[in-house]
């Protein structure tokens, strides 16, 4: 149902901590003449953990507004409440977004039947397109590939991004669901691999400041031309390391300041780049061509 390049889009703010709308819609159409292949927004890095309610919903229908149909919107509507990740979810609906990224319950620790009758109420109370989103090293909790087989045959589980960090993840859960979900990886350095193992594309950090590599890099891979996807993807390794040497978005909007296509701005608890890190991150730019 989507595939490719989909950037994990960064929610850009002004000085006084407000959501630059004007920011975020130069974003959205510099994404579409790159040829990114879908938007994601307001997931986690568009930080959706310190968006007000209003401000989230906000975001969402901004991005599709601009974007005009032009490419697939996911609407980030993940909450560790399922009542909340409804209401967001059902706002999402309205605001005419194609699909829901939702994240796994954080914090709170669930067990895996508590992940199935979570997605199960999400599923029910809305019948909207899903991709369920696995970051265990964020929330503290792992969907596993049999609790995502339990709620494959719902019609609106249409995939999962999957960032556990195990690439082999893709294939079991492939070798589970069959073509019943589609798999996305949520990291930017396995993207490539993942893609080999069935990987339908990548949910991206990196596309935020790389747009047309990496959607060159998944097109060549879908199409399994891994010896040229691999020779871009060259380009593009300092970044998949360097934009996660502090915790995201913390790097991304840093490099995107220093492009010129955001303000500084982040929201506490986050705080900006380290100086430390800032001629290692400029370099990895200026290796993928974006300075």
């Amino acid at each position: 149902m989507f595939h490719g390049s989909m950037v994990a889009l960064v929610t850009p703010m002004r000085a006084d901590g407000a959501v630059d709308d004007k920011a975020l819609r130069d974003l959205v159409e510099w994404h579409i003449s790159e040829g990114t292949h879908a938007l994601v927004a307001v997931g986690t890095t568009g930080e959706s953990a310190t968006l007000e309610m209003k401000e989230h919903v906000t975001v969402i229908r901004s991005v599709v507004e601009q974007v005009k149909g032009r490419i697939p919107v996911i609407a980030g509507t993940g909450a560790n409440a399922t009542h909340e990740a409804i209401s967001l979810t059902k706002a999402a609906m309205e605001a005419k977004a194609d699909a829901a990224l939702l994240v796994s319950p954080y914090y709170n620790k669930p067990t895996q039947e508590g992940l199935f009758q979570h997605y199960t109420a999400i599923a029910e109370a809305c019948h909207f397109p899903m991709i369920l989103y696995n970051v265990p090293g964020r929330t503290a909790g792992d969907i596993l590939p049999e609790t995502v087989a339990r709620l494959a045959p719902r019609a609106c589980v249409v995939g999962i991004k999957e960032a556990s960090g195990k690439v082999e993840r893709v294939a079991e859960i492939l070798h589970q669901c069959g073509d019943q979900v589609e798999v996305y990886t949520g990291d930017d350095a396995a993207a490539l691999a993942a893609m080999s193992l069935g990987a339908r594309g990548v949910i991206s950090v990196t596309a935020n400041v790389a747009p047309r590599l990496m959607a060159e890099m998944c097109n060549l891979a879908l199409a399994g031309e891994f010896v040229a996807a691999r020779a871009v993807n060259a380009q593009l390794l300092g970044l998949h390391r360097d934009l996660f040497v502090e915790s995201n978005p913390i790097p991304v909007k840093w490099a995107l300041q220093e492009m010129g296509r955001v303000g500084p701005a982040l929201r506490l608890p986050l705080t900006p780049l380290s100086e430390m890190y800032h001629e290692r991150l400029r370099s990895s730019l200026h290796a993928a061509h974006c300075l």
